[in-house]
């Protein structure tokens, strides 16, 4: 093993000992310190109180390497060993979190490193953890997890009655998870803090659906409404196709007797699109990105949404629809699940079946499971276009309910997993 590998396993083995091991190892510490100074770098890298944007303000000529770190090999032999030490600091002071209290400063230290995480991986910093479109659902959910470990360890409402503390929170999934719980226990200060958080959150959530909206499909084509005969809709490929047989070998020209158009006329009628989400524990992040997603449609022409809640009991939400702030603040997360009284409050807003969409998010855990089926089924059947969605989170884990999973597939309609992407495609496509 030459000397450069053998430093790069120095700074790893100590690695993964205070990964696993919080205490310090002498002979590990001492060597990595070594290492650290024979490559010029700062000792603050072996510091795992000491966050990497602190570590970047004092030494900015290493933001550079930082960005892109998780996918760039070194140039060389010492490159890599240079590379070892930071990568080392970064998944230190991301993946090793302690035990114990938390404070806001801790949770915003984090935050921040696991921003720089995210870059270092070639995403945008919340991207894993669910702010916007994750593409390494496990390596996100690992980080939603901690995440949500550090704010179960915080003593949110003692920080949320601090306007100081309260200003030095990021918002996140796991916080407005517990905002949400805890909201019927809040008042004053505290209150206003959380809804001001909450209301941070659903704007950058709301800010990444209408991008990604604006970029999905325009919806289907009309046949039956004849094209316009106007320029910009000549199909000009087509028509010199069709025209091939009017090609004139001695004039070398094409005559043209018949011009083809392009159709571009679209549904025209308005759609109805119902929305039903469960609201138990378990479906947090569905509720809270179905919710703006849903506003975001209810903003569209032509458009009628309707929004509906249930756990053990049914809410009829569409007074809100357009205002997924206040959905959020209605709703009651937590309880059982029985799909049968949101079936209830549902049926009746399907008037024009062939017209109408039911997007339906659930794990489909379901406390009667025939009765809720049986009852999908009929919806189906009358020529509802039923989406089941089994989750809508950006990371796109789930865990449904293998029962229900079958009989969707079986049906004709397999539960829609994976990427809210998706889910906007699907609507956009039958709505616009």
């Amino acid at each position: 093993m030459s000397a450069a590998e053998t430093r790069r396993q120095v700074l790893y083995w100590r690695l993964l000992a205070r990964l696993f091991d919080p205490e310090e190892q002498a002979t590990l510490e001492s060597a990595s310190m070594a290492v650290v100074g024979d490559l010029g770098l700062p000792a603050a890298l072996l510091d795992p109180s000491v966050s990497v944007d602190t570590v970047v303000q004092r030494f900015p000529q290493l933001e550079a390497e930082f960005d892109g770190l998780m996918s760039e090999p070194g140039d060389d032999r010492d490159g890599e060993v240079r590379r070892a030490a930071l990568v080392s600091k970064l998944l230190l002071n991301v993946f090793a979190t302690g035990t114990g209290n938390v404070t806001a400063e801790q949770l915003q230290r984090w935050q921040a490193d696991a921003g720089r995480f995210e870059r270092a991986m070639g995403c945008e910093p919340g991207q894993l953890r669910g702010r916007a479109a994750g593409n390494t659902p496990g390596l996100g959910a690992t980080l939603a997890g901690i995440e949500g470990d550090l704010v179960s360890r915080m003593r949110l409402r003692e920080v949320l009655a601090d306007n100081r503390l309260a200003r030095q929170l990021t918002p996140s999934m796991s916080l407005i998870e517990q905002l949400l719980r805890d909201k019927d226990n809040l008042d004053g200060v505290a209150l206003a803090n959380a809804k001001a958080l909450i209301r941070r959150f659903v704007d950058e959530v709301a800010e990444v659906l209408r991008t990604q909206v604006a970029q999905a499909s325009t919806g289907t084509i009309d046949r039956s409404v004849p094209p316009k005969r106007i320029y910009r809709n000549l199909d000009l490929d087509r028509t010199i196709w069709k025209n091939l047989p009017n090609w004139s070998p001695e004039d070398e020209r094409l005559y043209v007797d018949r011009l083809y158009f392009k159709q571009t006329a679209k549904r025209i009628e308005p759609a109805r699109l119902i929305v039903v989400v469960d609201q138990s524990g378990s479906m947090v992040d569905a509720m809270v990105n179905c919710t703006i997603l849903a506003s975001i449609f209810a903003g569209l022409p032509k458009v009628d949404v309707h929004l509906v809640a249930y756990d053990t009991r049914a809410l009829d939400l569409t007074p809100w629809v357009h205002d997924p702030f206040e959905v959020l603040l209605h709703t009651h997360l937590g309880g059982g699940t029985d799909g049968t009284v949101a079936l209830d409050l549902a049926r009746p807003k399907i008037v024009d079946p062939r017209n109408t969409v039911v997007v339906w998010i659930s794990d489909f855990y379901e406390w009667r499971e025939q009765a809720v089926w049986d009852g999908m089924q009929a919806v189906h059947r009358s020529g509802v276009k039923f989406i089941p969605v089994g989750s809508v989170s950006s990371g796109g884990h789930q865990s449904v309910n293998p029962w229900f999973r079958q009989r969707f597939k079986d049906q004709g309609t397999p539960v829609l997993s994976g990427h809210i992407k998706k889910l906007v495609t699907e609507l956009k496509n039958f709505l616009v």
